[in-house]
């Protein structure tokens, strides 16, 4: 392979797509992959959907940007579909899932200098999350691969143990703002929150004072059934973050806030050159066209129950490789009894495209079109790569 002039930060795979079709990609030699990794989360609509396509054609012969200087009716409109679709009441558009995070720490902190509480700054966050790569979010997690090499890092971040309400509990102080938490982990290994967890910070917020924030960047849009996942728990956060699917793979993210906890971000608080240019707008509207078809989610969480079942079904068939299967929707994840990024790496070579994350977990995240056809192509191909990598352990 030749010598690339991309900084080396990310050691890259051997695959190399340079086309789409639905639920596949095609690399450079026209070898074809079953795409159950959609970009991370991130395609959900697959590729070449017509609907996305043809918005972004439109809009990009029509405007693509302006800045955030002059009234915006596109942002205005997409803006609007989400509030009356979500909790929240006001929003603010970004270009990725780190941005969000980061507009959702500003807007906490904010809102208690705003009702005399200048000293509460402080977010109590949770053991593997993952929340972004800039400085702000990866002060929010502990995982030493993400610190390492960038300290000093920013104060104002506490973490503790994930689905451990006692020791949230016990993290708070009087220089508490809130909580930042994911409500099933996509990078920490799909682990979803327990009932209990994500109930009880929500009292512990009400009885507090303090701002529960949600990052929905991976598990939001549609990806594990619901629109957002915390509806599943019947649980109201006072900012969101979401990004990745909500695009469909046009870079897109947005903080989603109540009015209550939103009261502190007024004119020159933030701000976003590129943020809700009128194309991602396009992207965004075409995107929420397709997902609130009436039809769309039933499906999403039948092909989920589907997929779930056929992988239980499999597995004792490889006992020696998988333990068991877990998450919500079309969010599931594959544990492992051996090391995943090396499955996942191998998987490669059956034409079959998965993410690995921690805790030994085979991340299965298909764009949200699937249908029974590759459901059964799926399967089929891990079991093949199972039954060969067994042979070669």
């Amino acid at each position: 392979m030749t010598t690339s002039a991309l900084m080396p930060v990310y050691p890259r795979c051997e695959v190399r797509p340079v086309r789409g079709d639905g639920c596949h990609l095609i690399g450079e030699k026209g070898e074809r992959y079953l795409d159950f990794a959609s970009g991370i989360a991130v395609n959900l609509l697959g590729h070449s959907h017509p609907h996305l396509i043809g918005a972004i054609q439109r809009q990009a012969a029509t405007l693509m940007h302006v800045s955030n200087l002059y009234g915006s009716p596109q942002q205005e409109h997409l803006a609007q579909r989400l509030v009356d679709l979500t909790f929240a009441d006001m929003v603010f558009f970004t270009n990725s899932g780190a941005e969000a995070v980061e507009c959702a720490i500003k807007t906490a902190r904010r809102f208690h200098h705003v009702t005399g509480n200048p000293h509460r700054h402080k977010l109590i966050c949770f053991s593997n999350a993952f929340h972004g790569r800039t400085l702000g979010t990866i002060s929010a997690t502990n995982q030493e691969k993400m610190r390492d090499g960038f300290e000093p890092l920013l104060p104002g971040f506490t973490v503790v143990d994930f689905n451990d309400l006692t020791a949230a509990e016990a993290a708070i102080d009087e220089a508490t703002a809130g909580f930042l938490v994911e409500p099933i982990q996509g990078e920490g290994g799909i682990r979803p929150a327990t009932q209990e967890f994500l109930s009880g910070l929500r009292a512990l917020c009400d009885k507090h004072g303090l701002m529960l924030i949600l990052d929905e960047v991976q598990c939001g849009v549609a990806r594990t059934g619901t629109l957002y996942a915390h509806e599943q728990y019947g649980v109201t956060p006072d900012i969101m973050a979401t990004a990745k699917g909500i695009g469909g793979g046009f870079p897109l993210g947005a903080c989603l806030a109540t009015a209550h906890a939103g009261q502190g971000m007024t004119f020159g608080t933030h701000g976003s050159t590129y943020g809700g240019n009128p194309l991602a707008m396009a992207a965004g509207e075409a995107v929420l066209d397709v997902v609130t078809e009436e039809s769309f989610l039933p499906n999403v969480r039948a092909m989920g129950e589907r997929l779930r079942g056929a992988l239980e079904q499999m597995i004792p068939n490889h006992d020696h490789l998988f333990e068991s299967v877990r998450g919500k929707g079309l969010m599931l994840g594959i544990k492992m009894k051996t090391d995943s990024r090396a499955f996942v790496s191998y998987l490669r070579g059956h034409g079959l495209l998965t993410v690995a994350a921690g805790d030994n977990v085979v991340r299965v995240l298909p764009p949200l079109i699937i249908n029974e056809a590759h459901i059964s192509e799926f399967v089929e191909k891990l079991s093949a790569a199972a039954r060969d990598y067994e042979v070669l352990a």
